[in-house]
């Protein structure tokens, strides 16, 4: 009797801990936030490309990058809905990950890793040919470097299901196509930009 009554409380314990939504300043509503923000960055880089690229290979993987990474930021929206949180909170960006192997306080939070600057934005936009291929290989492998950090974060500090599914998920297949596309950096002579893992 007495097993039978701690089984009904540890299973009344997981269901309700996991039916508590996150909070506005919870590691899981930071993620969704920022990482919706850092995936539009992507699919415009991947739109620059796949239009001004004439190579199959690289315009499909573009293409492939738009479709998930769109999705994926529909599926952020859709989470903070459900938890009753706005699309953007008060806090700064990173300010979830700050002392969780980001490397910055809260207040000092909010560039997040891997994400192109201005210049670099415009210096793709104005790129033809190769050269547009290779820069966009360099900054997508970047920011699918920052992409994976941030995944890994989220995974150190939430078990939440759909969450951390999410961020598995995004680990694994910005890995697989920052290999891709390092060989297709290889292919055309060229190298990746250091490293932020």
């Amino acid at each position: 009797m007495l097993f039978a009554c701690l089984v009904t409380a540890a299973v009344l314990l997981l269901v309700t801990g996991r039916g508590t939504a996150p909070t506005d300043a919870s590691p899981e509503a930071g993620f969704a936030r920022d990482m919706a923000v850092h995936h539009a960055q992507a699919v415009e880089m991947s739109f620059i490309v796949r239009d001004g690229s004439e190579d199959v290979t690289l315009r499909r993987l573009a293409y492939d990058i738009i479709v998930t990474q769109t999705a994926q930021r529909g599926m952020f929206s859709g989470w903070l809905q459900q938890w009753g949180l706005d699309q953007s909170g008060e806090r700064p960006s990173m300010a979830w990950m700050a002392g969780h192997g980001h490397g910055a306080s809260a207040s000092a939070s909010a560039a997040m890793p891997g994400m192109a600057g201005e210049e670099e934005l415009t210096r793709l936009r104005e790129a033809t040919g190769k050269e547009q291929e290779v820069l966009f290989l360099q900054l997508m492998i970047r920011h699918h470097e920052g992409g994976v950090q941030m995944s890994r974060g989220l995974l150190r500090l939430s078990d939440r299901d759909e969450v951390a599914g999410t961020a598995r998920h995004i680990v694994d297949g910005q890995t697989g196509e920052i290999k891709l596309m390092t060989e297709m950096l290889r292919q055309r002579g060229a190298q990746p930009l250091p490293s932020i893992l």
